[in-house]
């Protein structure tokens, strides 16, 4: 794999929000403290916490086995999600927990020996991050339910050979702020899902990281998409997203390519037959440096009406194939693993 592309805390912007202010635009890494709130005092900072919606998830890419895990809190709820799909037996399994809102640890230093937790009886997923050591690292423990069995896990990411970070900073409609980090990482270790045990190899195997902290709107929209896969060169693959923006803002739509992380706009996303689950989705970017199809082969669904509150949220797993630019160069891929979802929401 190519030389790191995670930079070191030291390296990084020092904070998102200094003396008030909040910096904006496509950052160069994810600053060492990001907390939307420092931007506010008082009673605007009070009024602003009911918006702030803060996720760290990871989307999982082995051959056999489909998954993603996040750790969410939207201030009234904090919340915990996993699902594995065996692709050899086509069983799909997923667990989910709910807590009181600030339940969940995310915090402000993420990569720099940050812990994430979810951890509720019967129901713990940890991420611990160092950037300095180079590795972080997924512990998953699940009991099983009458629905799903146990799900455990013990992965390693190696922040040393992950992608270029892609790390934006932006306004949105309605005076909303968006702060998002990702990133791709190989991957080793172990997940198990009842007896099944799936190993993930490093130089075969990916985790992408999916950092939000954002002031949402009410009603939320997007569509949202991401694959990758490791080369000898370096991490290939793409993040796109279709949502309500403001002109001339940054968004997260960029394509990986060995060493570089490159910015896109003006993403489509076309199901070949809208009313067909598993009909091909085609996703391009205006400038076409971005044409692939997504074949689904699974979809997770959540869907929750709570008076003024509802989520209608599906994400497919399957695989891509097209063409991508990055790097001065065209990259041509077939079968490779990812997902793409829809989230439609009064927050």
């Amino acid at each position: 794999m190519s030389a790191s592309h995670e930079p070191a805390a030291a390296a990084a912007l020092p904070l998102l929000v200094e003396g008030g202010v909040r910096r904006y635009g496509r950052l160069s890494s994810r600053p060492a403290r990001v907390n939307p709130l420092d931007e506010f005092t008082g009673l605007a900072r009070l009024m602003r916490r009911p918006r702030l919606k803060e996720w760290a998830g990871f989307t999982l890419l082995h051959p056999d086995v489909w998954s993603s895990l996040i750790v969410q809190d939207a201030q009234y709820l904090a919340s915990c999600e996993m699902y594995a799909h065996d692709r050899r037996t086509g069983v799909l399994h997923q667990h989910a927990a709910n807590a009181r809102g600030g339940c969940a640890e995310l915090p402000a230093n993420l990569l720099d020996g940050g812990h994430c937790s979810f951890d509720r009886p019967g129901h713990r997923i940890v991420y611990d991050f160092d950037a300095r050591a180079g590795r972080h690292t997924i512990h998953v423990d699940i009991a099983a339910t009458g629905s799903a069995p146990a799900f455990g896990a013990e992965l390693t990411l190696d922040a040393r050979a992950a992608s270029a970070p892609l790390s934006v900073s932006s306004r949105l409609p309605g005076g909303g702020r968006m702060y998002t980090h990702k990133a791709a990482f190989p991957v080793e270790g172990v997940l198990r899902a009842g007896s099944a045990e799936y190993v993930f190899d490093a130089g075969r195997d990916l985790a992408v990281l999916d950092e939000h902290r954002s002031f949402l709107a009410y009603r939320t929209r997007w569509l949202w998409g991401t694959f990758a896969l490791p080369t000898a060169d370096g991490v290939i693959g793409a993040n796109f997203a279709d949502r309500p923006e403001l002109p001339g803002e940054p968004e997260e739509s960029a394509i990986w390519g060995p060493g570089v992380c490159e910015p896109l706009g003006e993403i489509s996303f076309t199901p070949e037959r809208p009313d067909d689950a598993t009909a091909p989705w085609r996703i391009t970017s205006r400038d076409g440096r971005l044409d692939v199809f997504f074949e689904p082969e699974g979809r997770k669904e959540v869907r929750h009406q709570l008076g003024l509150l509802a989520i209608d949220y599906f994400q497919m797993y399957g695989r891509y194939r097209g063409v991508l630019h990055a790097g001065g160069a065209e990259h041509r891929i077939d079968g490779v693993h990812g997902v793409c979802e829809s989230m439609r929401a009064r927050l």
